[in-house]
């Protein structure tokens, strides 16, 4: 699937880079172009693809400071100068654009869902949303900035495909530490489901494949979306690795999706990938109907994706997850951190109130 990445925000950009690093380094060609946009000019000088800096006149290139509105904003007045910075990028051969933002931060978070609404008023491409949700231990902003952006994005983006920050981290490891590791994920699931029909004339042919005809469909009901992943090693004969496809494809569904414990699905893609002879066509029709009876949609698409390597990987891509208890959960909790935030805050002097004590200053 042939698409243009642009990055919005600190985390937009970092993902952003790490994508297209990733399909260029693999060699897929699914990414056409990247580029980076920010309120901060310090958060683009490091990013090894195209950037632009937006409100100038307003923050200076400091940063709107978590301040989505702002964000929001500034976007509105500058979308038309970021699609121009799009040209050369944006050609007849792209099939999608992913705006990619962390839904926490205010450039972020406004800004994403601004620039998706201009970029659908002028191009009938789809236009997607790369969503990154604040883990629970980021600040009580970062968790009402996401939960305001989600409600405008899914209104406003044609699918919101979501990555809770939680769900790749490692157990006891603080938020700082686990980026570069979600990165580095996000960078393979999503490089690996872009990369999906693009099959070079050189590379060995599925026998089913995966082409992004699929990916639109099941994104077609728009909403959220989530992405699913697990490997395992395989055998070299297909027929002892019917087992495999299908225990990587429920771990992929039940252990290593993006939004943790989201099963029930309006629509889903499989997508088995590995050496084609390696591949069990009944296997993969096992895992399909498994998958049919776990989320409960009666629209479930899957095929092949031919990968030179040992192992065998499963990508499960569910639409429409809105409805799913951790959506739910989510929007309570960034719904009472927006209501703490809206709260009068008590001047901080009061409690050291004390007569006999005189200033320091």
């Amino acid at each position: 699937m042939k698409v243009v990445l642009i990055g919005v925000g600190q985390a937009g950009g970092k993902v952003t880079e790490r994508l297209a690093e990733y399909d260029y380094d693999m060699g897929f060609g699914a990414v056409q172009g990247a580029m980076a946009v920010n309120t901060a000019k310090a958060d683009l000088q490091n990013l090894d693809i195209d950037t632009m800096l937006i409100g100038r006149d307003r923050v200076k290139g400091h940063g709107v400071g978590g301040d989505n509105e702002l964000g929001a904003e500034i976007m509105q007045d500058e979308a038309t100068e970021v699609m121009d910075g799009l040209e050369g990028k944006l050609t007849t051969q792209a099939e999608a654009v992913f705006v990619v933002a962390g839904l926490g931060g205010g450039t972020g978070s406004g800004g994403a869902p601004a620039l998706a609404r201009e970029l659908k008023r002028i191009y009938d491409i789809p236009i997607y949303v790369l969503g990154v949700l604040p883990g629970r231990d980021e600040g009580a902003i970062y968790q009402a900035n996401a939960g305001r952006s989600l409600k405008t994005i899914v209104r406003e983006a044609d699918s919101l495909l979501l990555i809770d920050n939680d769900a790749w981290r490692s157990s006891g490891e603080s938020m700082g530490e686990g980026y570069d590791q979600i990165n580095d994920a996000i960078a393979q699931r999503v490089g690996l489901l872009l990369a999906s029909g693009e099959i070079d004339a050189g590379q060995s042919v599925a026998e089913s494949v995966v082409d992004s005809s699929e990916i639109i469909n099941t994104l077609r009901s728009g909403g959220m979306a989530a992405l699913g992943y697990a490997s395992a090693p395989s055998s070299d004969q297909s027929d002892e690795n019917v087992n495999i496809i299908t225990s990587v494809t429920r771990n992929a569904l039940l252990t290593g999706t993006s939004v943790p414990n989201v099963v029930a699905a309006d629509s889903a893609l499989l997508i088995v990938a590995g050496k084609p002879d390696r591949i069990s066509r009944k296997g993969v029709e096992r895992a399909r109907s498994w998958l049919e009876d776990e989320t409960g949609s009666l629209e479930v698409r899957g095929g092949d994706f031919p990968l030179d390597s040992d192992r065998i990987a499963s990508l499960v891509l569910l639409g429409g997850i809105e409805r799913s208890d951790r959506i739910h959960e989510f929007m309570e909790r960034a719904r009472e951190a927006n209501e703490r935030a809206d709260e009068p805050q008590e001047d901080p002097s009061e409690m050291f109130e004390n007569e006999e004590l005189e200033d320091l200053f």
